[in-house]
């Protein structure tokens, strides 16, 4: 039997666990679901890096008149341990659809159930929401994990942040 290779070990690893990436079925929620979210393990934890995951699609309701809100989503992370599965995260905001939130209030919610689930050392999601009334709202979630680093990255951004965001895409 041919010696497993570090890159074989690992893929193997990390299919192991996930459960809805390369599924037969995929099964959609309707409501609010962070249970479907799932992680697997950063292999580079040791180096800082970011990943950025944009959802161009990003549907929710409003609670007052239940007319739809659309947005993109960008999620920014610098992972500690563990990181989001994308198929996972794909499910889980699409779970948005029929929530009816306030667009502060589902940024801030999407930040702190990914806060909660991956314990990254950095974490921001920005949510770019479509015009309604001809007023957009851009509503921005951020972390850090304590360590002066991961706040002066914060405070950076927050100072600095870009106050007319262009959707990409």
């Amino acid at each position: 039997m041919p010696k497993m290779t570090h890159a074989t070990t690992y893929e193997e690893k990390r299919a192991s666990e996930v459960t809805q990436l390369g599924a037969e079925k995929t099964d959609y929620k309707y409501e609010y679901a962070p249970e479907v979210l799932e992680t697997f393990e950063n292999v580079h934890p040791e180096k800082d890096y970011w990943v950025t995951l944009n959802a161009d699609e990003f549907t929710s309701l409003c609670p007052i008149t239940n007319q739809p809100d659309f947005a993109t989503l960008i999620i920014n992370y610098i992972p500690d341990m563990r990181m989001v599965e994308s198929k996972s995260l794909k499910l889980y905001l699409f779970s948005f659809m029929n929530s009816g939130e306030f667009h502060e209030d589902v940024v801030n919610k999407i930040g702190k159930d990914l806060v909660s689930l991956i314990s990254p050392k950095y974490l921001e999601v920005v949510g770019l929401f479509y015009p309604r009334g001809n007023i957009s709202i851009h509503p921005t979630f951020s972390f850090h994990n304590g360590e002066a680093k991961y706040e002066e990255i914060e405070k950076y951004r927050f100072m600095n942040r870009n106050m007319n965001p262009e959707r990409r895409g």
